[in-house]
């Protein structure tokens, strides 16, 4: 995932500071809106909530947004929207196969925005099912490097099902099955060791390989998916070697 990862950990760094901040906050919101309302208000005996909240909290989010987002998933406060999970299936410039997950309380405005997007970006939608075998659903912990080495995480994460730990550069990436993602996170808690993000993401099982040109595409049309306030996720099989990386960023 070398390419791919780092490319998304330089990404999730500039979000934090650039205009798309208010975008991501929103984005974190609505994360932590929707697993309250599937499961409780209650973080201890709701282990989606936690991730949202301590994700939502690592951006910088006011606690008091936090709360509020709390209460309104578990009804405690108006405002609430119903949302709905979607999943959108195309393909990317290269034949870059990409799944867009939505979060929306409404379908035909999200899927307006995707395919808008996705065409004007060289890309084209598919049908349900032609994209996604090509992903396995994968817990994903993100953990600061800092005086850690590959070992120091291993050893943590190991027992409690990781499968993989992957050096991004300047963090690693844990990868587990989604059912041991609680574990996988909780044995790094217990092990005194700080992560970034613990999500059920979408790995690829193969990916494309771009050059230069492919990589800004590819960049280019994934920026267009995001900047749509229903898309919470963009998932590709594409890979960037680091050399391609650095002229992109250049």
């Amino acid at each position: 995932m070398s390419g791919h990862s780092k490319w998304a950990t330089t990404k999730h760094k500039k979000a934090v500071i650039d205009a798309k901040r208010g975008k991501l906050f929103a984005k974190l919101i609505k994360n932590i809106e929707v697993a309250a309302r599937t499961g409780g208000a209650d973080p201890d005996g709701n282990p989606t909530l936690y991730d949202a909240i301590q994700k939502a909290k690592k951006q910088s989010v006011p606690n008091k947004n936090i709360d509020s987002a709390v209460k309104r998933g578990a009804g405690l406060e108006a405002g609430g929207a119903d949302y709905q999970t979607i999943m959108y299936e195309g393909y990317g410039p290269n034949g870059v196969a990409v799944l867009i997950e939505c979060l929306t309380d409404n379908r035909n405005r999200a899927a307006s925005d995707v395919r808008v997007a996705m065409t004007r970006n060289g890309g084209s939608m598919a049908d349900p099912g032609s994209v996604s075998y090509l992903f396995n659903r994968k817990g994903v912990v993100i953990v600061p490097k800092g005086e850690l080495s590959e070992d120091d995480v291993l050893g943590a994460v190991l027992e409690a099902g990781a499968e993989e730990v992957n050096d991004l550069g300047e963090s690693f990436e844990v990868v587990s099955e989604a059912t041991d993602l609680v574990a996988v996170r909780t044995a790094l808690q217990e092990a005194g060791i700080d992560y970034d993000s613990a999500d059920a993401n979408f790995l690829p099982t193969m990916q494309v390989e771009l050059d230069e040109e492919g990589a800004r595409k590819i960049f280019k049309l994934i920026d267009a998916l995001e900047d749509s306030d229903d898309v919470q996720n963009v998932f590709a099989n594409f890979d960037v070697s680091d050399e391609v990386m650095a002229k992109v960023d250049a």
